[in-house]
């Protein structure tokens, strides 16, 4: 970044033009701010794409990892509950119900 592009986030280009009014300098000055941070927002963004970023995929690994050993666990923990519930007995747990259709007379 030049010192010409820190001037303008730091001081109006456009401040006491003579054919500007104090209104038209403030507005084209906070227009050249935005259009300084998009042009930093465009090199950073160049910047992350070009090449990754070895910490942050360090990370990630590390993350990944950890969630893939909860995700077994977590496994492990429902398997272990289901197991722990006691089997009923089918017959017991389910009555014939359709044994027990009574004729009704008029």
């Amino acid at each position: 970044m030049s010192d010409q592009d820190d001037s303008v986030l730091d001081i109006n280009p456009y401040e006491g033009h003579p054919n500007l009014s104090e209104l038209e300098a403030e507005v084209l000055g906070q227009y050249a701010k935005l259009a300084q941070n998009i042009k930093e927002l465009v090199v950073e963004t160049r910047r992350l794409s070009e090449a990754p970023d070895e910490n942050l995929l360090k990370q990630l690994r590390s993350l990944e990892m950890k969630m893939g050993l909860v995700l077994t666990l977590f496994k492990a923990s429902v398997w272990a509950v289901i197991n722990e519930q006691p089997v009923a007995d089918e017959a017991t747990e389910y009555p014939d119900v359709t044994a027990d259709i009574t004729v009704m007379g008029r």
